[in-house]
């Protein structure tokens, strides 16, 4: 969106993003997907560099359209990913100084290790499992054996 504000004066630039946010207020996949075109048509005369930016962008824009609809608010937020940087950053702020870069990437390690561990036995979750089933296809199903048909030996038949 930064990008994009940037090449739009600032008297203008409101609307710009007004229009941009109606992509994400859609309902459904397949409208997302058609909402880039509309907004970059509807920009086009008066913002040609803008237009173009969105739909070479297209695939980063509406990537959260191919999960479920369930996912998508917690797809859109950075909230478990700006925790983790600030646990990451409070351990480090402990030490202080690190001997070499190695011992800095030890402990970044273990504190991502230690988080996801405690992700894994978390009774809460921050995407359900239901909603992560919706994700995969199911199984596929057995096909049961079909009946063996006799086979006739032609050659051993006698002709009358």
């Amino acid at each position: 969106m930064r990008n994009v504000l940037a090449r739009v004066p600032k008297g203008q630039g409101e609307m710009v993003a007004a229009a941009i946010r109606t992509i994400f207020a859609q309902p459904t996949g397949p409208m997302v997907q058609a909402q880039v075109e509309t907004v970059a048509g509807m920009l086009e005369p008066q913002f040609p560099t803008v237009a173009t930016m969105l739909r070479d962008a297209r695939e980063e824009i509406t990537a959260f359209a191919d999960f479920p609809e369930a996912h998508w608010v917690k797809v859109w937020s950075t909230n478990p990913l700006e925790r983790l940087n600030k646990e990451v950053k409070r351990r480090t702020d402990v030490v202080g100084i690190f001997p070499n870069p190695a011992a800095l990437l030890r402990l970044a390690t273990w504190v991502l290790i230690e988080t996801h561990d405690e992700w894994r036995v978390s009774d809460r979750r921050y995407l359900s499992e239901a909603s992560m089933a919706q994700l995969t296809p199911p199984a596929p199903t057995s096909i049961t054996a079909t009946q063996q048909r006799e086979v006739i030996d032609t050659a051993n038949i006698r002709t009358a």
